[in-house]
């Protein structure tokens, strides 16, 4: 292994505006959950995206858990959910006892493929799901849950008009696409709840932390009273509901405060990263090689929170994907396959599944590059070194 410094797949960017909010946090000795940065971010984060209402959290799982009870999703209840993404989406379907149904990728913007999403509903109201599970009575499915990968927002108006169709509530994983848009409106403002995350490789972080947002009041109040241990209005304590330890102390919600503060220039500047790997490989596609980068739908707009690509070695001479991420490895630099699909995971190798491989394809051939929003010069002279005599450039 090279003795050179690591380079990240996309470490946190600290502006330096989050420390006046936490040194307020200190000095006010305003250190335990909630207070002033809470709903401040909270505000923040509404005036930014344009939706109405919003609960931060302390992980984007745990918005996805508690969109997933506040729309009634019960044991032996159907889920449809995207394959291709992090397993943060799908586990808290199993956290209620349901059952997921994912659902394949479309080619334009590898997230769910509207087709492929129909048909998941009509099997499921018929009972005609394969492997056939003996808890599954035919149903319409309780939610689904999209995804706009890598910060591409999905195909929302297809999804949006499959979902009203069956009457289905939407959940959207917002959690990679903040500053995102899809024909001009953010993405997380189309669901009925909407989900971000604000991890540390995040194109904003708060360490750890997310978001649950909703145009209606009373979701996000209830998300608040469940998030804070569902404590009644009473002098002792007393509960009459389950609740969870989900709501994001005041400490990082200032640090989201100062983070919000420069994420127009973190957009930018991950956009810029995407444009030089993009020029780079232009130059290596005129030599005979294929490679392929996440493509940018007609109306849509990514925040390119990391820059992936596509290997087909049989049109890239050999080099493989996998080829090139231990290339990356050996010099100390950070590269990862695009994400496994769900329904190839062994915790979910009986959940039925709908599409035509695409995601399989995409993860068997994809990776993702460094692409941290403060990537030095050096930085990306030692990545291109590496892809340079990877292809023979």
């Amino acid at each position: 292994m090279s003795q050179l410094s690591k380079i990240y797949l996309s470490s946190p960017h600290m502006s330096g505006a989050e420390e006046k909010y936490v040194q307020d946090t200190f000095a006010s000795n305003w250190i335990a959950p909630l207070g002033p940065n809470v709903d401040g971010f909270e505000k923040d984060l509404c005036d930014y995206t344009g939706a109405k209402h919003a609960a931060v959290l302390t992980s984007g799982t745990a918005a996805i858990h508690l969109a997933l009870i506040l729309c009634d999703v019960k044991p032996g209840d159907i889920v449809l959910c995207q394959s291709f993404t992090f397993s943060a989406t799908a586990n808290p379907i199993l956290y209620m006892g349901a059952t997921p149904v994912f659902i394949d990728s479309e080619p334009e913007t590898w997230n769910m493929c509207p087709k492929a999403l129909e048909q998941a509903i009509i099997a499921s109201q018929q009972g005609n799901l394969k492997p056939q599970t003996p808890n599954l009575k035919p149903q319409t499915p309780a939610a689904i849950l999209p995804v706009h990968l890598y910060g591409m927002p999905a195909k929302m108006d297809e999804i949006t008009a499959v979902a009203n169709k069956h009457d289905i509530p939407i959940i959207e994983d917002a959690a990679e696409s903040l500053g995102s848009t899809y024909k001009g409106k953010q993405t997380g403002t189309f669901g009925k709840m909407s989900v971000l995350s604000f991890n540390g490789n995040k194109i904003i972080t708060t360490s750890g932390g997310g978001a649950l947002l909703s145009d209606e009041e009373q979701l996000i109040k209830k998300a608040r009273f469940l998030a804070t241990q569902a404590r009644d209005p009473a002098p002792h304590y007393q509960h009459s509901h389950i609740g969870y330890n989900y709501r994001m102390s005041n400490v990082l919600a200032g640090i989201g405060r100062g983070q919000m503060e420069v994420l127009s220039k973190r957009i930018q500047q991950h956009r810029e990263v995407y444009e030089r790997y993009k020029s780079f490989f232009d130059s290596i596609n005129q030599k005979g090689y294929n490679v392929k980068l996440q493509p940018e739908a007609e109306g849509s707009y990514s925040n390119r929170w990391l820059t992936t690509i596509l290997l087909d070695p049989e049109k890239n001479k050999g080099v493989t994907s996998e080829q090139l991420r231990l290339a990356l490895e050996a010099e100390n630099i950070e590269a990862r396959p695009l994400w496994k699909p769900m329904h190839l995971q062994p915790v979910f190798s009986h959940a039925p599944f709908f599409g035509d491989g695409t995601a399989e394809q995409l993860f068997n051939q994809g990776l993702c590059l460094p692409s941290g929003s403060n990537m030095s010069k050096e930085d990306f002279g030692r990545i291109f070194g590496v892809l340079g005599e990877v292809f023979g450039h």
